[in-house]
């Protein structure tokens, strides 16, 4: 069984015994530092004499947890695993669909629980499920007042230490994971190959497609984490690097002895370089910025050759290759997976729903140092307004395409707040959204910079 809550959250659970209902909590005096639940949900709850019920689901994915992401309420989901014997205390109770809405089945007994719809609440996913099904995908557990740490299975992931006085309490700050070779982290860049790319631009006075520069920009920053890798005589790895491009379809883009492979090592970029190239980059000299020429090292080749720009397959793509990845290292206190999705418009052939819900899925995903952070930028060739790491939505000026951007985009931990703030003015308490509007060649190599931290332990 499962329930979402936010990271900022696990402190109070932690050090109060586990999970109380919201009623049970304001009782006891618990602050619940980022409430899942809204004031709606609160008042249909007491109209229902719901309060002092802990809500239990069967899924991973419950919608409730992407409208709490999508209000603000939660910005960092994680899912606590909950022993299924609190189905059988005495005064839990069952519900086929959200309890609180019209028509739902509550009661205690067993032939309460065997009115779930148990074929519809164990799916995979909200939108494979028909129209007339969808409610029982909701089907909650209630569970009386309470359910204690010893009932949380994996409480004990997410780097919080659980003494045996949890007054005690040490908290672990999120995002604070030191790279290593033991506690490595992921990066994923998701490059749009329309047709659309093939539009021109201009990067360091040269002109060239949109396509041509992405490429050279993200190999670029895939040259520079390389060389993050070297130490003395070795290339250690402190982190595996996916590239997804996508058009009609999405596919690895890596070329050379590397293609058709999805993650790959520093090490195996390091020996196999696809091609060299020769380009102008502005360099500094004492008697100012001059361009020079430059040797680059190729792993991928630009294309814009697809018809249509399907971002779900991409995002789908992607969170195949992080659920792999995340089984293997779960054990690991490990700095969440970063995902750079790169696009210059609007995507095909999905709904803005069923985009959020997957951008969200991937958000909702996380290592026990924190969530996978999703970043999304919109490049152009155009003369519009830019803007990059907005803190409101208002800042967008009712620009509907980034509001998209914005509410599919991750809030970045306060630590990315000092490179942003060489980009942009804004309050240093305040969190940014990764995402950006407009945005040139030489800004998309600055928000590749912030967007790839390798915090990396020297000692390890």
């Amino acid at each position: 069984m499962y329930h979402f809550t936010d990271f900022d959250n696990l402190e109070s659970i932690i050090k109060h015994g586990g999970l109380y209902s919201w009623a049970d909590c304001q009782a006891k005096g618990i602050d619940i530092p980022k409430p899942g639940g809204s004031d709606v949900s609160r008042s249909l709850d007491s109209r229902d004499n719901l309060q002092n019920y802990v809500r239990v689901s069967f899924t991973q994915k419950h919608p409730m947890m992407y409208v709490a992401m999508n209000d603000g309420r939660i910005s960092n989901p994680v899912i606590l695993e909950i022993d299924p014997e609190v189905i059988c205390w005495r005064d839990t109770k069952f519900a086929d669909r959200n309890a609180v809405k019209n028509g739902a089945n509550i009661g205690g007994s067993l032939s309460d629980f065997k009115k779930i719809h148990f074929d519809t609440a164990l799916t995979d996913k909200y939108f494979d499920i028909s129209p007339d099904e969808q409610p029982y995908y909701q089907a909650e557990i209630l569970v009386k007042n309470h359910i204690p740490l010893s009932m949380i299975k994996n409480i004990g992931n997410f780097g919080i230490s659980i003494p045996s006085q949890p007054q005690k309490l040490q908290i672990k700050n999120p995002y604070t994971a030191q790279i290593t070779r033991n506690t490595p982290t992921a990066f994923i860049f998701l490059v749009d190959q329309s047709v659309s790319m093939k539009n021109m631009t201009s990067l360091f006075g040269e002109e060239m497609s949109m396509s041509e520069a992405v490429a050279l920009i993200i190999n670029r920053q895939i040259n520079e984490l390389v060389l993050r890798c070297i130490k003395t005589d070795e290339v250690r790895h402190y982190y595996d690097i996916a590239v997804i491009g996508y058009g009609e379809e999405a596919y690895s883009i890596w070329g050379g002895e590397l293609q058709g492979r999805d993650f790959v090592s520093p090490q195996e970029l390091k020996d196999n370089p696809f091609r060299k190239i020769i380009v102008q980059e502005p360099k500094r000299t004492r008697s100012g910025v001059v361009m020079r020429e430059v040797e680059k090292v190729q792993w991928i080749e630009p294309r814009c050759d697809g018809h249509w720009t399907h971002l779900h397959k991409a995002f789908d793509y992607a969170r195949r290759l992080l659920e792999q990845w995340m089984d293997h290292h779960h054990e690991h206190d490990c700095y969440p997976p970063t995902i750079i999705n790169i696009t210059d418009g609007q995507f095909n052939h999905a709904t803005k729903e069923s985009i959020l819900q997957q951008a969200n899925e991937l958000k909702s995903m996380f290592t026990n140092d924190g969530n996978v952070i999703l970043f999304n930028i919109h490049i152009s060739a155009d003369q519009g307004i830019s803007l990059s790491f907005p803190t409101e939505k208002s800042e967008l000026n009712g620009n509907a395409y980034a509001e998209t951007l914005f509410e599919m985009s991750s809030l970045l931990p306060l630590r990315y707040n000092s490179e942003i703030a060489k980009m942009r003015s804004g309050s240093p308490d305040k969190r940014h959204s990764a995402m950006a509007v407009n945005t040139d060649g030489a800004t998309l190599i600055k928000i590749m910079d912030i967007g790839t931290p390798t915090n990396i332990s020297q000692n390890q």
